[in-house]
């Protein structure tokens, strides 16, 4: 019978009946003589899967730290992936047989959940689809324009004070803007208004998708579920809309930002279509990213200050509202730095709003802590501009 000469290692020596030969200069084989059969039976032998060992793992972190994907060396078999997480990527040596196996989280399939939540929506609001009664307000003379601004509220943001000092979740999130809007109420009662500005947005939820990033990627600490969070921070605006049209007529203007920039959009929506049959509420709620609105001799803007610089500002304002030269008092408030700043610009004050949310890991990391937490608001009078500013420090 034919022979053929192949190269094999020790243990396959052994397994055909052949002593061993010492190894092959810069091999782990050396040479035998074999039948087609026997080069057969070892060819279908090294296909086979070997018990499997790790031999090295790389992990993949982002600027937080946090895992993102793992590169493992491997012996050749199938491996085990965690729980939640898929292989994407499997490369093989051809000299050594080895393997490399990287795995990262797994792509969640969000679109049951998506249904779900918005099921939900749709069941309550064809459950409770509220006629709001018009009410009749009095019209005194000496009312003021009340702006009732709770500014990056971060609902779905986790902070622990075992690490920060200080604790921060939904919970608390909700809370706090429902003590700030009572304390500013409570506040300003030696004051009338004929008018309230509720400004919503302003990253009002942490994160923008499931993957519990930034609308641009960037990962978050979170607690709970994404549609936990959203069903909060819509329950939070029916509860602050319904209690502040029983003071005055509200109109709602909305900030596009940069955490929330879709799911924001989305709240907002959802918010209008909840007050559709209200006459005391009017929606501002497009996708532009700076507002403006006149009250009498005010001219307010608003915008989360996340895109265009600040230096900026007062040229947009001047060219976008349409209002400059009907006003005389203008005023530009905005978000996005969770801490105070105020400056006068020819023609128009520039002034930025506290926020009521913790401090994150990343944050205190990085020393951006120990600014007042609060939730602030302002009274304007028709002819004299900005007349009073109330803050509910926490």
């Amino acid at each position: 019978m034919a022979k053929i000469n192949k190269y094999l290692s020790p243990e396959e020596a052994i397994q055909l009946g052949f002593t061993p030969k010492p190894d092959e200069k810069r091999r782990k084989q050396a040479r035998y003589y074999v039948t087609v059969e026997q080069y057969d039976f070892i060819k279908e032998q090294r296909t086979s899967p070997n018990k499997r060992e790790f031999v090295e793992t790389i992990k993949r972190l982002d600027k937080h730290g946090q895992v993102q994907g793992t590169i493992e060396r491997l012996q050749a078999e199938p491996i085990e992936v965690p729980e939640d997480w898929e292989a994407i990527k499997i490369s093989t040596n051809k000299t050594s047989g080895q393997q490399w196996v990287q795995y990262a989280p797994k792509k969640i399939n969000n679109e049951s959940d998506y249904l779900k939540i918005r099921d939900r929506i749709i069941g309550e609001m064809n459950k409770y689809s509220p006629v709001y009664p018009k009410i009749k307000y009095e019209q005194p003379k000496d009312a003021c324009l009340l702006v009732f601004d709770p500014s990056d509220i971060h609902i779905g943001k986790i902070a622990s004070s075992f690490e920060t000092g200080e604790d921060y979740n939904d919970q608390i999130a909700v809370k706090r803007v429902r003590d700030g809007l009572q304390g500013i109420i409570n506040k300003s009662k030696g004051f009338r208004f004929d008018k309230i500005l509720l400004v919503a947005g302003n990253d009002i939820l942490h994160v923008d998708n499931p993957s519990n990033t930034t609308t641009s990627g960037t990962r978050q600490d979170t607690t709970g579920m994404w549609y936990d969070s959203f069903l909060m921070a819509k329950t939070l605006l029916v509860d602050i809309i319904e209690i502040l049209i029983q003071i005055a007529p509200v109109e709602v203007v909305y900030n596009p930002s940069n955490h929330d920039y879709m799911s924001g959009f989305f709240l907002i929506d959802s918010i209008g279509s909840w007050f559709r049959n209200c006459k005391d509420v009017t929606f501002n709620c497009d996708m532009t990213h700076r507002k403006y609105t006149r009250y009498h001799d005010n001219l307010i803007a608003t915008t989360h200050m996340d895109g265009a610089k600040v230096d900026l500002l007062p040229g947009l304002a001047a060219q976008e509202s349409k209002m400059w030269d009907k006003t005389t008092r203008r005023y530009i408030y905005g978000h996005h730095i969770h801490h105070k700043m105020a400056k006068d610009y020819v023609g128009i004050t520039l002034e930025t709003l506290r926020s009521p949310s913790g401090a994150d890991s990343w944050h205190h990391r990085k020393g951006y802590q120990h600014n007042p937490v609060a939730v602030e608001g302002f009274i304007h009078h028709k002819t004299e501009g900005q007349i009073c500013r109330i803050t509910h420090i926490f």
